[in-house]
């Protein structure tokens, strides 16, 4: 099969336990649960979002989404909804990198090695058709060079300290279609005066919105935390059976927490490309204020609003 004919994949990240938008969550949902499972937007969940966000690109038994055992009060509406095998139930949460190379296997051992888009599922974004179609143009990317891994690179509105930051090259890849750029390095959530810097120099903000071949994602993860890949071995090779469960708990109780941004992607900075995503509002909800920020911006209005800013102002 060409490539060009190998079905994308997404791979949408609902493990984390969302611990800083609790503060927020708990008075929408009334519960503890994780802000993916929280109806920020009335009626419609983060992770509901994100998914519909993904069907614009991916056929619905093309996403796997990754979850967190002790969440299965929240996430068990989807044991129905998703194809078999779509689920991806981790033991534990240890961080994103684990988070990510678990679902990646169960990728490779469902559909062999297939481009892949990894999502986050707790992004505000305005425009999901725009947003989209840079995702789509970065697949076209990694289509053209395989062993490439391209992230979405948000031009930024403001000097933020809170999020990661890409900088990328000056020229682009010798890549066709939309300009992809080298990338020379990532900051990670950096003080006032070098947010100003990079906000003048025209870096971007670290969507964490990523597409490449699983094979080159793996390669990447053996190249940057190779003792990480080769834990998984174990587990990679009893997917599908009756004892993957029994594995992936006693690799899990071994893993250290990884962060993919700092364990994987600074590490591996020089094998990354970025697109640069312009004219879209896009937001990481990990604080209740860039929430009510992004709801301002837009005009929006759930029905929990008034009611949580009185909460907050008694």
């Amino acid at each position: 099969m060409r490539e060009r004919e190998t079905p994308l994949w997404a791979l949408i990240l609902a493990g984390g336990d969302g611990t800083r938008l609790r503060p927020l969550t708990s008075q929408i949902a009334g519960d503890a649960r994780p802000k993916q499972f929280c109806a920020v937007l009335d009626g419609e969940t983060l992770l509901d979002r994100t998914r519909r966000r993904a069907d614009r690109l991916v056929r619905f038994d093309r996403q796997a989404i990754v979850v967190t055992r002790a969440h299965e009060p929240f996430y068990a509406p989807l044991v129905r909804e998703l194809a078999p095998a779509r689920l991806v139930v981790q033991p534990d949460n240890r961080g994103t990198a684990p988070g990510i190379i678990y679902p990646l296997l169960r990728v490779l051992e469902l559909a062999g090695d297939a481009p892949v888009i990894v999502m986050p599922s707790d992004h505000y974004v305005s425009d999901d058709a725009a947003f989209m179609a840079y995702a789509a143009r970065a697949v076209d990317a990694v289509r053209a060079r395989r062993s490439l891994v391209t992230l979405l690179g948000v031009e930024p509105s403001r000097p933020e300290t809170e999020y990661g930051w890409i900088a990328p090259a000056e020229m682009p890849l010798p890549i066709d279609g939309e300009p992809v750029f080298a990338i020379r390095r990532f900051i990670e959530k950096p003080d006032a005066p070098t947010a100003a810097h990079l906000h003048h120099r025209g870096c971007l903000w670290n969507s964490f919105v990523m597409v490449g071949w699983a094979s080159a994602f793996l390669d990447l993860v053996a190249a940057t935390q190779p003792a990480l890949v080769a834990a998984f071995a174990s587990l990679r090779r009893v997917l599908g059976t009756p004892v993957e469960e029994a594995v992936a708990a006693r690799v899990y109780a071994a893993l250290p927490v990884t962060g993919f941004s700092e364990g994987v992607l600074a590490p591996g900075a020089r094998r990354l490309g970025v697109v640069r995503v312009k004219g879209v509002e896009w937001s990481d909800w990990g604080h209740p204020r860039r929430v009510l920020a992004s709801l301002g911006r837009a005009g929006l209005r759930p029905a929990w609003l008034d009611r949580v800013r009185l909460a907050e102002a008694g």
